[in-house]
């Protein structure tokens, strides 16, 4: 098998949000295999500042899947290609020689472009200002098994606590719906006993700010789950809607 690859790389230059945008042509030669994605494109810019040519923007920070900083559209996929994978994560054996590779940055109204492949993605963070966190107070950290919690619901929690908030669900979904986003940091904290006394206002509060954001409608495509770097599933869309539509009549 071959060691290195030649690719023709189709990239979304814009300025800032106001800039009108295009995709430029790079060829990029004796690319190894074992690069990541974005170990390829620091070879790119290299190759761009050595002209004195403005370097592609992309985000990026721990490169090891766990921060959810990084996130470009690569050939139609958020994060690629690569199923349960960040975009730092996917490497480039999993390109062939001559493959032409069209990178963008996400797609969504609430997701404003900064820069290149860089977006806005602070919607998130007002979000979760509006109401994911516990602010009762919980006291010293308790015994151990002193707040029986159900081994199935201690899974469900730590599985939709998993999510990094890194955008993939909402630059795959056709409605730019960020619904997976929220309903897994609601449901980690509506499994759990500690999560009770707010629960009802705290989906209220959170599935408000993300219409303020400008977020579309689930429509059920279920193109969040199979972006989702984390593997996060629909169901908690599910019990989010539940419990949304419970907090509603009860707080009429």
């Amino acid at each position: 098998m071959a060691k290195t690859i030649s690719v023709t790389l189709k990239v979304w230059r814009q300025k800032d949000a106001h800039a009108p945008g295009r995709l430029v042509t790079y060829q990029m030669n004796n690319i190894d295999i074992d690069m990541s994605f974005l170990e390829m494109l620091d070879i790119v810019n290299q190759g761009l500042e050595l002209k004195g040519e403005d370097p592609i923007a992309f985000d990026h920070d721990c490169r090891e899947g766990i921060c959810g900083s990084c996130g470009s559209v690569v050939n139609g996929h958020a994060h690629g290609p690569e199923a349960e994978t960040t975009l730092c994560q996917l490497h480039m054996r999993r390109f062939k020689n001559g493959d032409v590779i069209v990178i963008e940055p996400w797609r969504a109204e609430a997701f404003p472009v900064i820069k290149d492949l860089v977006v806005d993605r602070s919607a998130f963070d007002r979000i979760i200002a509006a109401g994911g966190f516990i602010s009762v107070r919980t006291g010293s950290a308790p015994e151990a098994h002193s707040v029986p919690v159900p081994k199935e619901n201690a899974d469900l929690a730590m599985d939709a606590a998993q999510c990094i908030g890194c955008g993939a669900c909402v630059a795959a979904c056709p409605n730019a719906s960020a619904m997976l986003f929220v309903s897994a940091k609601v449901s980690q904290f509506a499994l759990l006993p500690q999560g009770q006394p707010e629960r009802r206002s705290r989906v209220l509060k959170m599935v408000t700010q993300m219409d303020n954001e400008g977020f579309g409608n689930c429509s059920n495509h279920y193109e969040c789950e199979a972006a989702c770097p984390k593997g996060i599933s629909v169901s908690n869309i599910a019990r989010m809607n539940r419990d949304y539509l419970c907090a509603g009549l009860t707080s009429a």
